[in-house]
C-alpha cells in the first residue's frame, strides 16, 4: 500500500504529542512524548547527540511516511539533554554540566515519570554512549537498542566541545 503525503499528514496529525519536564538529582530532562503507551508494549526512547535536540536529530525519520505505520503501533519518547530543547534558558553561571554517565541515571526517572516499564532505545553519537550505559545499568527495563555512531571511549560533553575548541 503506497500512502498519498496527504494520508501521511493526517496520520502524523492524528498522533497526541505532549511535552513533559522531568525533575531529575541532576537538573530537569525535557522529554516529547508522541503517542499514547499502549499497555505493557516498550515506547521508542530517543537520545540525540552533541549539538541537537530531539527535532533536529530525528524529525527527518520519524516524519517520512515509511514510519507511519511503526507511529501507528508504538509511542515514542524523545529525551533532549539538559539545555538542548528549543527555547530552553541559558545556564546560570557556575552550572555543571552532568556527565554522560549521570545522564544516563536520570532515564529511570523518566520511565517513571510516564509510567513505562520497557523502552526500544535509539541513540546517536552522546546519545548511544548514554543508552549503552542505561542498558548496562538496567537491562530490564531495555528491550533493545539501535546505536549509531557510538563511542565507548568518549568524553564528557564539556570535555568534548573544549578538546573541539583547542585543536
Amino acid at each position: 500500500m503506497v500512502l498519498e503525503d496527504s494520508d501521511v499528514e493526517m496520520i502524523v496529525a492524528e498522533i497526541e504529542v505532549s511535552e513533559h519536564d522531568v525533575e531529575t538529582p541532576h537538573g530537569r530532562i525535557h522529554c516529547t512524548m508522541k503517542g499514547v503507551p499502549k499497555g505493557d508494549r516498550p515506547v521508542i526512547l530517543t537520545f540525540h547527540d552533541i549539538g541537537l535536540n530531539h527535532k533536529t536529530c530525528w524529525n527527518t525519520l520519524f516524519n517520512h511516511e515509511d514510519m507511519s505505520e511503526i507511529m501507528q503501533h508504538f509511542s515514542v519518547c524523545h529525551v533532549d539533554a539538559p539545555g538542548q530543547h528549543e527555547g530552553a534558558n541559558t545556564f546560570s553561571t557556575g552550572y555543571e554540566y552532568p556527565s554522560m554517565d549521570q545522564l544516563s541515571e536520570t532515564l529511570p526517572l523518566v520511565l517513571k515519570h510516564f509510567g513505562l516499564k520497557s523502552v526500544i532505545g535509539m541513540g546517536i553519537g552522546a546519545g548511544a554512549y548514554i543508552l549503552t550505559r542505561f542498558a548496562l545499568d538496567y537491562p530490564n527495563m531495555v528491550e533493545g537498542l539501535l546505536l549509531i555512531n557510538i563511542n565507548p571511549c568518549a568524553e564528557g560533553w564539556m570535555d568534548w566541545a573544549a578538546h573541539k575548541v583547542t585543536q
